[in-house]
């Protein structure tokens, strides 16, 4: 954060980041989720914790086509 413009600059590039790393460890493609969650989040009610769940990169409501698929052997 060395970088960072501002505090709240910071404080964005903190949250993306955590959003990108968790993704990843949850075996999802980071740009396909990020491009779901901008087309999708704004359409719910952000109030709605039920519904925020089924966005979380763990959650199995997440779409295939952001899945990173398993490696055959």
């Amino acid at each position: 954060w060395l970088f960072s413009q501002s505090m709240r600059g910071a404080t964005a590039s903190a949250i993306i980041y955590s959003i990108v790393e968790t993704a990843k460890e949850n075996r999802l493609n980071p740009m396909s989720y990020l491009n779901y969650l901008f087309e999708q989040l704004p359409q719910i009610d952000l109030d709605d914790q039920e519904a925020l769940d089924q966005f979380l990169p763990w959650s199995k409501t997440i779409p295939k086509e952001c899945r990173i698929p398993d490696k055959v052997k």
